[in-house]
C-alpha cells in the first residue's frame, strides 16, 4: 500500500495524509536507534501498520469521543486514530524511550493527545468510551487491563491474529462479553475484536457510566 493508496481507502485530506507521514518519518528515524516495529514490516509500513491501526476508526461507537490506548509502543492504532480525528485519546506506554518517541511524534504531527509513560496497572482508570490495544497481550490479559476503564456502554477494539479463537476460549473462563468479529482489511489471517458488555464470570462491581 502507498500513502496514495491509504489516502483513497480512508478518504482523509491531504493535510492529515501529511500528518501521518510525518509520523512515519520519524518513526524510520527513531527505528535506527530504538525497536518500534518488527524490521521485516518497515518496507509494507503502510499497509501493516497505518492502514492496520486506521480500519478501526470506523467501528467507533457513534459519538465515542474519549479513546485510551494500551501498550502504546509506535503509536499504532492511538496515535494513528488521534490524527485521524478522535478527539481525545490517551497513550499508555510504559517504555520511556517509547514514550519519548510518542511525545516527540505528537509534537511533530501537531497532534493533541495525553501520554501516560507507565504501566497499566499503575494507571488511575478512567472512563472511556474505546479501548484499543494491539500486539501487547492475550485476550484474557486485554480485558482485565481494559475492564477498569471502560464507561457503560463502552468497547475494546482489539486486532488479533488467526489464533484468537484459543485466546477467547480462555478469556470467556473469567470473563463474560458480547462479542463481535470483523475481518481485517489489512490482514487476510487476521480479525477484528468488538467487545462490550464486559464483566466477570463472578459478578462484578457496577461502574459509573
Amino acid at each position: 500500500m502507498t500513502p496514495d493508496e491509504f489516502q483513497t481507502a480512508l478518504n482523509v485530506s491531504r493535510e492529515t495524509l501529511d500528518r501521518v507521514r510525518v509520523h512515519i518519518d520519524i518513526l524510520r528515524q527513531w527505528q535506527e536507534k530504538i525497536n518500534l516495529v518488527g524490521r521485516g514490516t518497515l518496507d509494507h509500513i503502510w499497509l501493516r501498520h497505518v492502514f492496520d491501526s486506521a480500519q478501526l476508526l470506523p467501528l467507533l461507537p457513534a459519538g465515542a469521543t474519549r479513546l485510551v490506548d494500551l501498550g502504546s509502543g509506535a503509536g499504532f492504532p492511538g496515535l494513528v486514530l488521534a490524527i485521524l480525528g478522535v478527539p481525545e485519546v490517551h497513550l499508555i506506554e510504559s517504555d520511556q524511550r517509547k514514550a519519548a518517541f510518542l511525545r516527540e511524534a505528537a509534537r511533530l504531527t501537531k497532534t493533541k493527545i495525553t501520554i501516560h509513560n507507565a504501566r497499566i496497572e499503575q494507571v488511575a482508570p478512567f472512563a472511556v468510551d474505546v479501548v484499543t490495544s494491539r500486539a501487547l497481550a492475550s485476550l484474557e490479559k486485554l480485558i482485565e487491563y481494559s475492564e477498569p476503564f471502560l464507561k457503560l456502554g463502552g468497547v475494546c477494539l482489539f486486532p488479533k491474529g488467526k489464533n484468537w479463537q484459543d485466546e477467547l476460549t480462555a478469556a470467556e473462563k473469567k470473563w463474560k462479553m458480547h462479542l463481535e468479529t470483523l475481518p481485517s482489511r489489512s490482514d487476510p489471517d487476521g480479525i477484528i475484536l468488538r467487545i462490550d458488555e464486559v464483566r466477570r464470570v463472578h459478578g462484578n462491581p457496577d461502574r459509573s457510566p
